[in-house]
């Protein structure tokens, strides 16, 4: 005669590790009768929600190379903001072949323009920071580097303005001056000129006054959901594309398993039964064992929509209409087209201006004249509607001059 599988009453010991949540897990059954209380077995689980970082690092395995949604969103932001062509002006004269013009078409040996520009708002967009270096060379400006946001640290000085800034890689730390004063003063790193060395482009963070805050950390939340339902998605995959099961334990004897039976039971299901390779196995059971599906299915959990909703909002906090990259469920424009013009509109092309408003007063100093740098819109697809619009308005407003519809489109 076998001996029947007994499961025995006894609380989870949170010292041990918990099962897959996909693989098989025990249960037990035990009707109540007069004079005994009801035993039953019960999982529990991680009570705690774990986050992932908000560190550049963090956002970077996380979100840019280990979710789609966001490697996709931002590469749309970076390399629609590098292919912008700029232009150079002196007060309201137009100046084509600026040397600025120049090195930002080549800014070091290693990188051209638009890999060099696409670099720097990926930083920008991941960490809210970006810092670019001016290399001079015989007391002019020869070549622009990036350098990596979590390898910066700023120097906060006794009045708390940042004071320099130290960029470490390895055990090796170097300092650069915030400003071309502190530089001839000897606190950091310059080439000894007014300009400074350093030029720090940051997004708005209401809580830090150094640092900027990346668009990425605000869908946190919603960054950390993606990622989970596309791993319990793969581990439902795993475990023959079915939701876990318990097994239902009604003892027609008296007694228990014992322990050793108890984790023989449970190994012989996740080696026998559990996984991919497994998937149609019958079930052989015996001793008073009955196998049950468990209630709980990604259908009931809505895993779909949640994971869609996620997307989502990473999309939205990037500043990228979640239809230009297939995300169903959005309806807020009508159209590809209206939704790719407002993501030029809305968020190419501040992010241009902003960045290029930095440039100017940076290489002004360098380059010692008021230089304004912008980016030519005429030369951006996306916008191509709305400057034929312009200028159809231009052109049949009759009380204008040439010259003065010239200046009104930008010329």
């Amino acid at each position: 005669m076998k001996t029947p599988f007994r499961l025995p009453w006894r609380r989870a010991d949170p010292a041990r590790q918990p099962p897959s949540p996909t693989a098989p897990v025990l249960a037990a059954e035990q009707k109540a009768t007069v004079g005994m209380g009801s035993g039953f077995a019960f999982l529990s689980g991680e009570g705690g929600v774990h986050w992932s970082g908000r560190s550049y690092g963090a956002l970077s395995r996380a979100g840019f190379m280990g979710n789609p949604v966001v490697y996709r969103a931002l590469r749309m932001v970076a390399e629609a903001a590098a292919s912008v062509p700029w232009l150079a002006y002196l007060g309201l004269r137009e100046v084509a072949g600026h040397p600025a013009l120049l090195l930002l078409q080549r800014p070091n040996p290693r990188q051209s323009g638009p890999d060099f520009l696409e670099a720097l708002f990926g930083q920008l967009m991941l960490s809210g920071n970006a810092y670019v270096e001016a290399l001079e060379i015989g007391g002019a400006l020869r070549e622009l580097h990036l350098l990596r946001p979590d390898r910066v640290s700023v120097v906060a000085g006794a009045d708390g303005w940042p004071l320099a800034y130290d960029y470490q890689v390895g055990s090796v730390r170097r300092r650069i001056a915030a400003t071309g004063e502190a530089s001839r003063d000897g606190a950091g790193g310059g080439q000894g000129g007014d300009a400074a060395q350093l030029l720090h482009l940051k997004l708005f963070h209401p809580l830090d006054d150094h640092c900027g805050f990346s668009p990425l950390s605000a869908a946190g939340a919603a960054l950390d959901l993606h990622n989970a339902a596309a791993r319990w998605n793969k581990a439902l995959l795993d475990n023959s594309a079915r939701p876990s099961g318990a097994l239902v334990y009604q003892p027609k004897e008296g007694g228990n398993l014992s322990a050793d039976q108890y984790e023989r039971l449970r190994a012989e299901l996740e080696q026998g039964y559990a996984g991919a390779v497994n998937a149609g196995r019958p079930l052989l059971l015996e001793g008073g064992l009955d196998w049950k599906a468990m209630g709980l299915s990604p259908k009931d959990m809505d895993f779909i929509e949640a994971k869609n909703a996620a997307a989502r909002d990473i999309a939205l906090s990037l500043g990228v209409p979640p239809m230009l990259i297939g995300i169903p469920g959005d309806t807020t424009y009508a159209n590809y087209q209206e939704a790719n013009r407002a993501f030029y509109r809305l968020t190419v092309v501040p992010l241009l201006t902003r960045t290029a408003a930095s440039f100017s007063a940076w290489l002004s100093d360098h380059f010692d004249e008021g230089l304004r740098l912008e980016p030519d819109l005429d030369r951006v697809p996306g916008l191509a509607a709305e400057r034929d619009a312009l200028w159809a308005r231009v052109g049949a407003a009759a009380f204008l001059s040439d010259d003065e519809k010239r200046e009104a489109v930008g010329y």
